[in-house]
């Protein structure tokens, strides 16, 4: 990557858009989408700008001598629609190191604007770095279909309701619990319109200890590599990897694989004359109750006593240890 996708606060800062035409106007759309203060350089709006001045949703500033006005703001957009101006007033924004986007100009941004899938407070942000913008609007099209409108009420509703999961859930419980939220009949039922039944569902979860469907029991799942690329792994394969709470690795797969884990797990390497040994290591992880998945290439080295232990294969079909086969 050439730039790293993070999110920048916005409350109780100041977003400087400099130009009055419609390419300010496009910026000031996008940014009051946030509840940033945003306030407007240029000498003359064209009337979209200028009526949000009149709302009291912006405040304007005419004067040229911008200098001062990049100090200590959040991000600055850069659309006089005059290179050269543009250059300049790019370069008094990066000399008091404000982040800076100008349009139609990459060669002199520190911020590239992504295209957006909205569902506040869940904002999903597709960038190509400038090369493909096209795509990024045919992934973010994608996804607009595919995320329910609804979303980000479920989301605000969870969010309320943390401290109610912090006070009756416990920590080893709470990862399962918001699976089940935003997997199972909650996130269902609130796609579907019935939002007062999923509140009704999560609150008496909540009041339980936890996610109705969560046993406490670990989970073992051995994938076979078997030399294959990782953008093969099966979906489940993946599935499991999204919700593993320890990875055991060879040192001989392709290590893309671990990229597929959630950030925060625990990540082991396995020596090829140690497998063996810790094997053991492994079943009591799961016996403790941890999600447990091992991604080696040759199954020969590998034993458990688990008796529920997943084998995923890549390029075959799953199956347990013994004869049990998955769905």
């Amino acid at each position: 990557m050439k730039s790293f996708p993070m999110f920048i606060k916005t409350t109780d800062r100041r977003v400087v858009i400099v130009g009055g035409g419609e390419q300010a106007a496009q910026k000031a759309r996008l940014i009051l989408k946030t509840d940033a203060k945003i306030l407007l350089v240029w000498p003359e709006l064209e009337p979209e700008l200028a009526e949000l001045v009149v709302e009291g949703r912006a405040e304007h500033f005419a004067d040229r001598q911008v200098a001062g006005v990049f100090k200590d703001a959040a991000m600055a957009f850069i659309a006089t629609g005059c290179p050269g101006v543009d250059s300049a007033i790019c370069g008094l924004a990066r000399a008091v190191n404000c982040p800076v986007n100008v349009v139609d100009r990459p060669d002199l941004c520190t911020i590239i604007t992504p295209s957006i899938v909205d569902r506040d407070p869940v904002v999903i942000a597709i960038g190509t770095e400038g090369t493909a913008p096209v795509l990024a609007r045919q992934i973010k099209t994608k996804l607009e279909q595919q995320l329910p409108v609804t979303l980000g009420g479920l989301a605000s509703l969870v969010g309320r309701l943390r401290p109610m999961v912090a006070a009756n859930v416990a920590r080893s419980k709470r990862r399962a619990f918001w699976e089940w939220v935003f997997n199972a009949a909650p996130l269902s039922l609130w796609s579907q319109g019935s939002e007062r039944e999923a509140a009704r569902q999560i609150k008496d979860a909540i009041s339980m200890g936890g996610a109705p469907n969560d046993t406490g029991q670990g989970q073992l799942s051995v994938v076979a590599m078997r030399d294959a690329p990782s953008d093969l792994l099966p979906l489940r394969a993946v599935n499991r990897l999204q919700q593993a709470d320890m990875v055991y690795f060879s040192t001989d797969i392709d290590i893309g694989a671990l990229e597929l884990a959630r950030r925060d797990a625990e990540r082991v390497r396995l020596l090829e004359s140690g497998i063996g040994d810790l094997s053991g290591v492994i079943d009591r992880d799961v016996r403790a109750g941890s999600k447990v998945v091992v991604l080696i290439n040759d199954m020969s080295q590998f034993a458990s006593t688990s008796p529920d232990a997943e084998v995923l294969h890549v390029g075959q079909p799953d199956r347990v240890f013994g004869d049990r086969q998955t769905a």
